[in-house]
């Protein structure tokens, strides 16, 4: 049953959705992630090896899905310049003449946007999971050496690619929000790129490991991307879907932040 949308949304999604496709570099961009994500994924599987004879401690859907690490960046990109462009040109005024209630814009904002990154992780995780079965295989990752061939049909990888797609919308919409409440397309940039990357290196430098355990649950990345792990589950700071139950939370509190801003503050 198709859900009814509500007569004060619809005109908002449409003109989002008109102003998104229209813009040349989304789809450029969207098409960099895509290609990004699976050329890394690609070249880490060509580079990762099980040899006859050797127990492993490889996560093969992990390794597949490394892309996901760079992609994002592109992701991010897109979601701040959908709402900074219209702030450095101007279009935001009128943006907001046509549709006063600013919450409203916001959201339709982020419902595009999230539907973005769920067509485009779609596209790029099913084709790195498809190289990294075809590749990983010839690389001694076979049921003779204990491991399951990569299968949408084996629940973890399942699990690890839909995840995935969810990572990058989350991405998408902590973007949005960060780029709504700062205006400056790369004041937003470096303060997502900084959330996401600075957490891994900070807690790789902390040498307590209380502490380094503790800001990998925290950091966006580091506990989102735990959704990829399909091996070792115990030895994880935090349980996969737990860790990107805390990139939601990032991702909420940035567009609560952005919304309040996009209210109280003149355009």
């Amino acid at each position: 049953m198709r859900l009814p949308v509500p007569a004060s949304t619809a005109p908002a999604l449409h003109a989002e959705w008109t102003k998104t496709r229209t813009i040349a570099s989304t789809g450029w961009l969207l098409l960099a992630a895509i290609a990004l994500t699976v050329a890394v994924g690609t070249a880490a599987a060509a580079d990762t090896n099980c040899p006859a004879g050797l127990v492993c401690q490889v996560d093969p859907a992990k390794v597949s899905l490394t892309g996901i690490d760079l992609g994002q960046a592109v992701v991010a990109m897109v979601a701040v310049l959908a709402i900074s462009n219209e702030y450095s040109t101007g279009m935001i005024r009128i943006t907001l003449s046509a549709m006063p209630r600013r919450t409203v814009v916001l959201a339709a904002k982020a419902a595009v946007l999230s539907g973005l990154a769920l067509a485009a992780g779609t596209i790029a995780v099913l084709a790195s999971v498809l190289a990294g079965r075809l590749i990983l295989s010839g690389h001694g990752f076979t049921p003779v050496h204990g491991y399951e061939l990569l299968s949408l049909g084996h629940s973890p990888v399942l699990r690890a690619a839909a995840g995935s797609v969810l990572y990058l919308a989350l991405i998408a919409l902590l973007s949005l929000g960060v780029a709504t409440a700062v205006r400056d397309s790369a004041v937003a940039i470096g303060i997502v790129l900084g959330l996401l990357y600075l957490f891994p290196i900070v807690a790789n430098v902390v040498g307590n490991a209380h502490w380094h355990r503790h800001l990998e649950q925290i950091g966006p990345m580091t506990a989102g991307l735990a959704i990829q792990a399909t091996t070792g589950l115990t030895s994880l700071p935090i349980s996969p879907w737990a860790g990107l139950g805390v990139l939601g939370a990032w991702a909420a509190a940035a567009l609560l932040a952005g919304g309040l801003v996009l209210r109280l503050r003149d355009a």
